[in-house]
């Protein structure tokens, strides 16, 4: 059987008058979009209109779901109970699973974003409360896929709830030998040339381990890899990594068919 991956982008965070990113041209490359729920970024009618794009596109509907800090995009750490991160979750995934149900998309996974991606990657507690409120939106449909980083609390958290779980891997983030993404205040932790971002997606893709910033090697088990939609030259790197992959012989597609659900 050939190697298959999803590759995803975090799009969908324009908000207002402000515009991020070039939605429309990552959605010719990648599978899977995750979706802003208005409380770093999007708003009821960038929620609408991605939804929009991503049917008429063929690309996989995703939430992405975080604390709510706009003004620094969801990047900075918030102190939050599980119960609290439940219902934030809740709240906003209920959001836009109202837009696809609209528009007769189905909703196929959530993704955390930023600082409550990151905090309950390492937070169990945390972990676990996403993983509880991906489980009671899933009652009475399908279940909806948890995509957090792979070999991680999100991950443990999952398999614990029995909540289908899909391990994500970053081509443009340099990666800390314990597996953790390096903080983006230090430098270096955003990888910017498409050369070696697609290289990073092949050792990923094909062997399963990625080199951290110290040289060593971490081992990876992805079945879906992330090019930031606000990262600088991400729709040439998201190019340049998706014809790495085809070319190597590695299909991409959905997460639920990656994970052959």
């Amino acid at each position: 059987m050939s190697l298959q991956i999803d590759l995803n982008s975090d799009l969908g965070e324009s908000f207002g008058a402000y515009k991020m990113g070039d939605d429309e041209a990552l959605l010719k490359v990648v599978s899977s979009a995750n979706v802003a729920c208005g409380f770093h970024g999007g708003d009821p009618s960038v929620m609408r209109q991605t939804v929009g794009l991503c049917s008429n596109m063929a690309v996989a509907v995703g939430a992405h779901p975080s604390y709510q800090d706009l003004q620094g995009f969801g990047r900075r750490n918030v102190s939050m109970t599980p119960d609290e991160v439940y219902e934030i979750c809740i709240y906003q995934v209920g959001a836009l699973m109202g837009f696809c149900k609209a528009a007769g998309v189905p909703l196929e996974h959530v993704k955390p974003h930023g600082a409550l991606y990151n905090q309950a990657a390492k937070d169990l507690d945390l972990a676990k409360a996403i993983a509880a409120a991906i489980k009671d939106l899933s009652k009475g449909d399908r279940d909806l896929i948890l995509l957090g980083l792979a070999n991680s609390k999100l991950q443990e958290a999952a398999e614990e709830l029995s909540v289908p779980f899909a391990g994500e891997a970053f081509a443009d983030r340099a990666y800390q030998p314990d597996g953790t993404l390096v903080p983006r205040s230090q430098k270096g932790a955003v990888i910017h040339d498409p050369a070696m971002a697609s290289q990073r997606a092949l050792e990923m893709a094909l062997h399963g381990k990625v080199v951290a910033h110290d040289g060593s090697e971490v081992v990876i088990n992805a079945q879906s890899i992330c090019v930031h939609g606000d990262t600088r030259g991400a729709v040439e790197m998201a190019v340049k990594i998706r014809e790495g992959l085809l070319t190597a012989g590695v299909r991409i597609r959905p997460i639920r068919e990656v994970l052959g659900l």
